[in-house]
């Protein structure tokens, strides 16, 4: 059977939930680059990354249209969809260049946020890899752990969030661990310690995306916006849930 790969950036690079289209088989690993995720021994058929893929030239009012389409329904969890500014602002070798790139490819002009440049690194390494090659863009799509958890949730936004003040916060995973068990995975895998190199909500993370990466498999996910733009290098630039 086909192993699918749900999939969030954590400190020691990124954490995986391979999981099978149906049934309860977990495996978690943590791994340094995206790319160990494609060549892993699971060899996932497909992979749903929190990460933004599809970087526009120029952008407008609160980034791709994407992030325009998807804020809306995440009520007090907005906030964790951040505008993803042009692909020369992404590209920027530091925090100066990249704001005032970022405000010459914006209309409005706006500068970059100091969240999404952290993980602008994660950003060009999906990119870059994606751009070289058609095979793996063909079965890496972005998902967003909010959006997804709204969709396990009868698509309602959650009321607590997953961390308060940069903190875990244990009202706010409980809940997500509850909506994952809901959702076909066992208490043993949504309750475990995670492994070294992930917090807690990375792991919670990874296993939603592997939920909606069950989805884009059996073809009920859809994308945000509906009528999905492309790149300048063919990439879509849409979030699935």
């Amino acid at each position: 059977m086909a192993w699918l790969a749900g999939v969030d950036g954590c400190p020691a690079g990124w954490i995986a939930a391979f999981v099978h289209p149906q049934g309860s088989d977990v495996g978690i690993a943590v791994m340094r680059r995206f790319a160990d995720v494609l060549a892993a021994p699971e060899q996932p058929a497909l992979v749903a990354v929190d990460i933004p893929i599809g970087l526009p030239e120029r952008t407008g009012a609160g980034g791709r249209a994407a992030e325009s389409a998807v804020r809306p329904l995440l009520g007090g969890r907005q906030s964790s969809v951040f505008s993803v500014p042009s692909r020369a602002a992404v590209y920027a070798p530091d925090y100066a260049q990249a704001c005032d790139t970022a405000l010459a490819t914006s209309d409005p002009p706006r500068k970059v946020s100091r969240q999404l440049f952290m993980i602008a690194p994660k950003i060009r390494e999906v990119d870059a890899l994606l751009r070289a090659d058609p095979m793996a863009a063909a079965k890496v799509f972005e998902v967003h752990p909010e959006l997804a958890f709204w969709r396990l949730n009868g698509e309602r936004a959650l009321a607590e969030p997953k961390k308060v003040k940069g903190r875990c916060y244990d009202p706010g995973l409980a809940l997500r661990r509850k909506l994952l068990v809901a959702a076909g995975l066992s208490e043993a895998v949504v309750g475990a310690v995670p492994p070294k190199g992930a917090a807690a909500d990375d792991l919670l993370d990874a296993l939603a995306c592997a939920i909606i990466a069950r989805r884009l498999h059996a073809g009920t996910a859809r994308p945000f916006p509906a009528a999905v733009p492309r790149d300048a290098c063919g990439l879509p630039m849409a979030i699935w849930a």
